[in-house]
């Protein structure tokens, strides 16, 4: 998911082209202003933790673009091309170590595991919001 201070950066288009370079492929792709309820359902496991309430403020300050992504070990790739949460210790060529300002102006929200993945997806996302189809160049990134 692309956060508030991306896009009020104007990272959209890098952010996304990142993940198409990598190989990946976008099934789903959307803007929205999450509510409340989805900010404590996307953020359920840090709920209670100090830094919680400055988190749901900054992801309610304005609109986020959700992505589903499919590809073999998409979630840990993701990972790898975010960095680490943190951004002053994201290393430099990660989205977090070019872009991000500190652990919540992160630039991005990516899922830990395949599981929590299908779980925010489900938050994120009808079912009918995914589009299956087959990528062209499916032979030149295997």
């Amino acid at each position: 998911m692309i956060k508030p201070d991306a896009i009020q950066r104007s990272l959209i288009g890098e952010l996304i082209s990142r993940i198409e370079r990598k190989g990946l492929k976008i099934i789903g792709l959307k803007m929205m202003k999450l509510s409340e309820e989805e900010i404590d359902q996307l953020y359920d496991i840090h709920i209670g933790k100090s830094f919680y309430l400055e988190l749901k403020k900054f992801i309610g300050s304005g609109p986020v673009i959700a992505i589903a992504i499919q590809g073999e070990n998409a979630v840990k790739i993701v990972r790898l091309l975010a960095g680490a949460t943190n951004a002053p210790e994201a290393n430099p060529g990660t989205i977090r170590g070019d872009y991000g300002a500190n652990l919540t102006k992160n630039i991005v929200h990516t899922s830990d595991a395949p599981k929590r993945a299908e779980y925010e997806l489900n938050i994120l996302f009808n079912e009918n919001e995914f589009v299956e189809y087959e990528l062209i160049n499916k032979t030149w990134i295997k």
